[in-house]
């Protein structure tokens, strides 16, 4: 039995991990709310347009990865998350991570998708 050409609906491991990436970074940002009006003494109204305002627009775009342009908001996303550590040093520890985290989903998922046409364009030329 042969194996059939990728089909649209295969999964883009790019976009997966990408996705992963944003979601986990999502609950901290989420997280981050509750420390900020606490510990940070941040009023209250922003500690919550920020925090969870940066959580949604993780959810946002982890739904939008099909769009090139989502990738590079994405890394806006990181920048503003190392940021936040001006407000709570933690989180330029946890901004680097995450931004590290960011970058590699992105470039690693670039190589495989690449590396899976490749394979592909092979497997095709060998058939015939």
């Amino acid at each position: 039995m042969t194996e059939a050409a990728p089909t649209n609906t295969e999964r883009s491991p790019r976009r997966g991990m990408a996705a992963a990436v944003l979601s986990l970074e999502a609950i901290t940002l989420g997280l981050t709310t509750p420390v900020m009006i606490t510990i940070a003494d941040v009023d209250t109204s922003l500690a919550l347009s920020v925090g969870l305002g940066l959580a949604v627009v993780c959810l946002l775009l982890a739904g939008m990865l099909r769009a090139e342009w989502a990738y590079l908001a994405g890394y806006a996303v990181q920048v503003a998350a190392v940021a936040l550590g001006f407000v709570l040093p933690v989180m330029f520890g946890l901004g680097l991570i995450f931004a590290a985290l960011w970058t590699a989903a992105d470039l690693l998922g670039r190589k495989i998708e690449r590396e899976r046409a490749g394979a592909w364009a092979a497997y095709r030329a060998e058939q015939g």
